[in-house]
């Protein structure tokens, strides 16, 4: 079985669970999981035996290419939308209501049959996606080695000190591109000294001292899939105060990368760093969760976080990343992409977390 029919046999068997009759797949990266497509205009309608995949003129020669074996190609006019609503057998047809809009909404209505009921129910196809499978996996693995590739490069032979953290992200993303991403999967992240205590830092026009903590997070994005690493280092010898939270951040993520396994839940992984960091005193400053997943987007399902339930199961790829941050005064996160697997999890990001100096 070629591999959109197997994820099509998958989301076949996820509707008959969900007591549906059909689905409309809307949203762009449900398309190309589904079927391989990676234009920027195509529907699928997936019910029963049906396998139907719309899309215009544009890209009738590129879809013939990309889209998988079962499906039946479509040349849809202006309508899209309405197009595939139509094609809809009757009963209950289920809709992503994260990817509808209320006007999308509407036109499903006016042209669904009158014995269509739409559904809405939620990311379905997003929910299978967090489940990888070997390809995926060797995509996200293929990724996060350029990732690694670029890093020393970019970051690890010039070193950091001297240069501005918007020059260190360019240098970075450009060694990406040149290594073959086709994209950086986020914009990156360089956060020297005080700045590292913002999460979500932009880089500025401001150059590195020596004996500050840096932190670089960045990520490529190869054949659609995304990688994601965060490494905090410093430049030349680091204050007692910088380099006891840098431990502390290290211990808590260690013991959480360990216990990646099927089984516990995100609220229970993310528990084990925040336990870690509460005793220490930082409970306040870490603020986020733990981590996600990765995979055609560079944040998906599962979360690991404080409010998160489902559990993981092997074949999900998620981030482990906590980060104690002192507003004015610094920084640190220390991120890993693990697969999870019945013998623990399988680490795609392999450079040391040790307090490095470059």
């Amino acid at each position: 079985m070629s591999v959109p029919a197997a994820r099509a046999a998958r989301l076949a068997a996820a509707l008959a669970e969900a007591d549906l009759d059909g689905l409309l797949v809307t949203g762009r990266l449900d398309v190309r999981w589904l079927t391989g497509f990676t234009g920027t205009n195509g529907a699928c309608l997936v019910a029963g035996d049906r396998r139907l995949f719309l899309t215009d003129f544009r890209y009738l020669e590129q879809a013939a290419d990309q889209v998988g074996d079962g499906f039946e190609i479509v040349r849809a006019g202006r309508d899209l939308l309405g197009e595939l609503a139509a094609a809809a057998p009757s009963g209950r047809i289920g809709f992503d209501d994260t990817e509808v809009t209320v006007r999308a909404h509407r036109r499903l209505a006016e042209k669904a049959g009158a014995t269509v009921e739409l559904v809405a129910v939620g990311p379905l196809v997003a929910g299978l996606r967090e489940v990888k499978d070997a390809s995926e996996i060797e995509r996200i693995a293929a990724a996060a080695e350029l990732a690694t590739t670029a890093f020393e490069e970019a970051v690890v032979g010039p070193g950091l000190a001297g240069r501005t953290e918007r020059a260190v992200a360019f240098d970075l993303e450009h060694a990406m591109r040149r290594a073959g991403a086709e994209d950086v999967a986020f914009p990156s992240i360089v956060a020297a000294g005080a700045h590292g205590a913002l999460p979500h830092a932009v880089p500025r026009d401001v150059e590195i001292a020596p004996g500050e903590l840096v932190t670089v997070d960045w990520g490529a994005r190869l054949d659609g899939y995304c990688s994601d690493c965060t490494r905090t280092w410093g430049t030349g010898a680091v204050p007692d105060v910088l380099a006891e939270t840098h431990a502390l951040v290290l211990r808590a993520q260690i013991a959480a990368l360990d216990a990646v396994r099927p089984g516990p839940t995100g609220r229970e992984l993310d528990a084990v760093a925040r336990d870690i960091i509460d005793a220490a005193g930082h409970g306040e400053h870490f603020g986020h969760g733990l981590g996600h997943g990765v995979g055609l987007e560079v944040h998906e399902g599962p979360r690991l976080a404080k409010v998160a339930e489902g559990a993981l199961v092997a074949g999900n790829v998620v981030t482990v990343e906590p980060g104690v941050y002192l507003p004015g005064e610094l920084g640190v996160r220390i991120e890993d992409l693990a697969v999870v697997a019945d013998d623990g999890p399988h680490v795609l990001t392999g450079f040391t977390k040790a307090l490095t100096e470059v």
